[in-house]
């Protein structure tokens, strides 16, 4: 099968581009078939390419570009990424065209000053996250190069970020907003969510709205108005605020603050009245007095959930877990540990085309 991008195979990014596209579904699909033990997956696909909504670009002495595949030192320039939307690509060209020869951070050396340029383009919003060596003697000029470049871009948000020359990261505690804002809009089912330009958000909005929408679905056909919500590893609090005229009230749960602070503002400026955020470890959920009936809204990073959290979710007995997982061989290990629940439907959702990556969504319900 022909490829789209003349960077497959050089590139360290994305490796299914060789296999037709129907037949990365099917592989997706029965690898989720073996991990929950059911031959009745749904599956929801969109866009091919052209999907991705946030690229880490690495900078060389030409501009931006990617790993090399199997060299982690080396650098593939690009002028374009087939997988990414077309916002991306217009603000790849506007820093490759401004940035040529600069003084780009070397991993061998662990020198230089330029690092990574991170773009994100949700749906209505735009920023560029230029990543610094914090070690470099020549952090002034380049703040001043990229002060230059902000008054040109077409981005909404400029922003510097610092990271230490041995810390190989593309996101820090550590920047300042050259221009706009640190925070980006994104836009679900009616509802609004701002989040921080440094912080985690799904990188596919088309198919982000259609996973909400389908979970969205399976908690409407519960009765739930007298029951309590908990989204756990909320993030900003898409699930819980999303599904909250659903429920008599609704907790949110997370360890990261900025993203705490993030749900905090997304349920008042959704003028959501029956939702709190809590700043918490999931493993220490044994700390937070929830009421029943009780559904959970799970969605852990890519380790699953602390073996803590799961003790305390079987001691809460809720009634239903949708359990959303971003690696469905963790998943795989996960659900067997609820004995006393049995997995009702599970659908699978391609954010990641081209990679063998997928997002899963298991409805659990006690038995």
């Amino acid at each position: 099968m022909a490829v789209s991008c003349p960077f497959f195979g050089e590139c360290g990014g994305c490796s299914s581009q060789h296999i037709d596209y129907s037949l990365q579904l099917d592989n997706k699909k029965k690898v989720l078939e073996r991990a929950v033990n059911s031959n009745d997956i749904k599956v929801f696909s969109d866009k091919e390419y052209g999907y991705r909504n946030r690229m880490d670009f690495v900078f060389h002495s030409g501009g931006l570009g990617f790993r090399r595949k199997g060299k982690w030192f080396s650098v593939v320039p690009v002028d374009k990424c087939v997988i990414s939307n077309d916002k991306i690509n217009v603000l790849l060209k506007e820093v490759n065209d401004f940035f040529k020869g600069v003084d780009f951070f070397d991993l061998v050396k662990q020198s230089g000053t330029f690092r990574y340029a991170v773009i994100r383009t949700p749906s209505n919003d735009s920023s560029i996250s230029f990543v610094l060596n914090e070690d470099s003697v020549r952090l002034s000029a380049a703040v001043e190069k990229i002060e230059e470049f902000a008054k040109i871009s077409t981005a909404n948000n400029i922003i510097t970020t610092y990271v230490p020359a041995k810390h190989d990261e593309s996101v820090s505690a550590e920047f300042f907003a050259v221009k706009g804002s640190d925070m980006l809009k994104e836009s679900y089912l009616g509802k609004e969510f701002v989040y921080s330009v440094q912080g985690f958000f799904q990188n596919n909005s088309i198919m982000a709205e259609k996973m909400q929408d389908y979970v969205n679905g399976l908690l409407r056909s519960y009765s739930t108005k007298d029951a309590h919500l908990l989204d756990l590893y909320g993030g900003v609090g898409t699930f819980g605020i999303i599904n909250s005229d659903l429920f008599k009230g609704v907790t949110i749960i997370e360890s990261v603050q900025p993203c705490i602070d993030a749900a905090n503002i997304n349920i008042q400026n959704n003028n959501i009245k029956n939702s709190s955020a809590i700043l918490l470890d999931a493993a220490k959920l044994k700390n937070v007095d929830l009421p029943s009936p009780l559904f959970v809204v799970t969605d852990p990073p890519r380790s699953g959930m602390d073996p803590k959290t799961i003790e305390q979710l079987k001691k809460l007995q809720p009634k239903v877990i949708i359990y959303v997982s971003c690696n469905v061989e963790q998943l795989s290990k996960d659900i067997p540990k609820f004995k006393d629940y049995k997995v009702k439907s599970a659908a699978l959702f391609d954010l990641f085309p081209q990679t063998p990556h997928s997002e899963a969504v298991v409805e659990l319900v006690r038995i």
